[in-house]
């Protein structure tokens, strides 16, 4: 019976958890709640709540096509939220092809490229061009790191937006860098392909 009662309880605070921070993974939850991965498998699917892949996939399904600056493809990690011209999360793991041979360290411009497609996805118009960045990375990646980069825009002037990236690792800032951004009407002379056009 006070089994049964801790199981109920720790679903509680797991479900609890997730809803604070989806993207938190098997791993993370069971260390979390100091339980096997394969404990917390089963407290999901008792719960109904999908695992971390789907849970991505499902967000990604509601938010790319709020994104007009770019193609889904071209934004680097899985976009999971996005209001535009406000904030946006994407989510990055980090793979073998990443790193430098010799030190097992991610390439520092995975960690800008992911970066920099929210600082553009978040600005809400067809063409947006980055003019000026200023970026600090606060420690190394390790391969098979899961970055979480959230993007907000602080400051708006005309066409201009200042977009604050802060990417983290395991809870850890890895970057830190603000981009002005800038939203054109026309690019090299040409108009901006009008959203639904065949240009688009």
């Amino acid at each position: 019976m006070a089994q049964s009662s801790a199981r109920r309880r720790r679903q509680a605070e797991l479900a609890a958890t997730l809803v604070a921070d989806p993207f938190l993974t098997d791993e993370d939850l069971a260390r979390r709640f100091d339980v096997s991965v394969q404990t917390v498998r089963l407290d999901r699917l008792a719960l109904g709540i999908p695992e971390l892949r789907e849970r991505l996939r499902l967000a990604a399904g509601r938010v790319y096509t709020r994104v007009r600056s770019l193609g889904s493809r071209e934004i680097v990690g899985e976009l999971v939220d996005i209001e535009p011209n406000l904030s946006a999360i994407s989510i990055l793991a980090t793979t073998e092809d990443m790193v430098f041979e010799k030190t097992r360290i991610v390439r520092g411009h995975h960690l800008f490229g992911q970066a920099e497609s929210l600082a553009l996805a978040i600005v809400n118009a067809e063409i947006v061009v980055t003019g000026l960045v200023n970026v600090k990375y606060t420690r190394p990646v390790q391969v098979g790191e899961r970055l979480i980069a959230k993007a907000e825009v602080i400051r708006r002037r005309g066409n201009k937006h200042i977009v604050l990236v802060v990417t983290r690792a395991a809870e850890e800032q890895v970057l830190r860098a603000k981009f002005v951004v800038v939203a054109l009407e026309s690019l090299g002379g040409q108009q901006a392909p009008r959203q639904g056009s065949a240009g688009r």
